[in-house]
Order: structure tokens, then sequence, then C-alpha cells
């Protein structure tokens, strides 16, 4: 069994993963990570140069590779649920956790991140604030689908984030 964290950017996939996996004893694998190095180009770089489908394609390959592992902690990219081949494949072999957090929160993140340029391209032309909140909005529904449960990473540390995804998977596999 793996744990796939799912949720928008800057909700803190990456983070919580790397802990958690370290609690675990287990290896984390960032998703979008792979892709880059598998492909040789940032994700701005395939966006830019290939398109989104293209992307879309190159991350469903990753994951589908990174599903057949066990016990490994793995950080999608925010999009990833938008595809039903991920979803199937993520929950063939893992737990899908849904981080959450509030769109002001993770403006907050995004304008600390470093990294936020060349991993995370715009996905409107919307202007920062109303693309946080318009993606969330349309992808709600995606990251539901996906969950088994969710963890909203707001007003929460890391450890108590790690914990509540440990705590929620015991609950469940009793």
């Amino acid at each position: 069994m793996n744990i796939f964290l799912i949720g928008y950017r800057c909700t803190g996939k990456t983070t919580v993963g790397t802990s958690l996996a370290r609690m675990l004893g287990w290896p984390f694998i960032d998703a979008d990570v792979e892709l880059v190095k598998e492909h040789e180009m940032t994700v701005s770089q395939i966006v830019s140069t290939q398109g989104w489908d293209a992307f879309r394609e190159k991350e469903t390959a990753v994951i589908k590779k990174l599903s057949g592992l066990d016990k490994h902690v793995i950080a999608t990219g925010g999009g990833a649920v938008l595809n039903n081949e991920n979803i199937k494949n993520m929950k063939k072999n893992g737990v899908v956790v849904w981080l959450r957090a509030t769109p002001e929160i993770i403006r907050s993140r995004m304008a600390k991140d470093e990294k936020t340029k060349d991993l995370r391209p715009s996905l409107t032309s919307k202007g920062l604030h109303n693309e946080i909140e318009a993606t969330l909005l349309s992808r709600k529904p995606f990251y539901e689908n996906a969950m088994d449960f969710c963890v909203d990473t707001d007003d929460l540390c890391v450890e108590d984030i790690c914990s509540a995804v440990i705590n929620n998977i015991r609950k469940s596999v009793k």
C-alpha cells in the first residue's frame, strides 16, 4: 500500500509527504519531480513548449509507474485528479489523502515559495487571487471523488497533519 497526497498547489503535499515518509520509514516521491527528471524539462518548460495536454499525458504515465510501488508516500501534482486513470491507479494500490487549504493560505505559501515559477506555471490568465479561487472551486468535485479522506492543513503544523493522516489510515484499516 502507498499513501498518495493530492491537493492544490502549496497545500503541503511535498512538505507533509517528506515528514510522513520519515515517520513511517518509507521512501518519499514527488510525482512532478519524477516527471521533470524523466523528461529533463521543468513543468513550466513542458507546458510552454508542448502544452497542458502533453504535460497531463506525461503525468499520467508517471503516476501509473509510481502506483506499482509499495510502501511509498507519493505527492501528486495538483491537477492529477483531473484524469480518472490517475485516480484508478492510485486507489488500486494506495490510500488517497486530500490535503486542503484556504485560498488565503495557499496565496501566502505561494508567495514564500521560490520554486513556484518553475514548478507551478499559471493555470489561467485571471490573476493569482482569482485563479486560486476558480481552480479550487472547479477541482473540488475531483478531489472529493478521488480522496479516501481529507485533512485541512491551514492551522496544523506538519507533525499534526502527519498524525492526522496516520490516524485516519489506522481507522480505515480496522
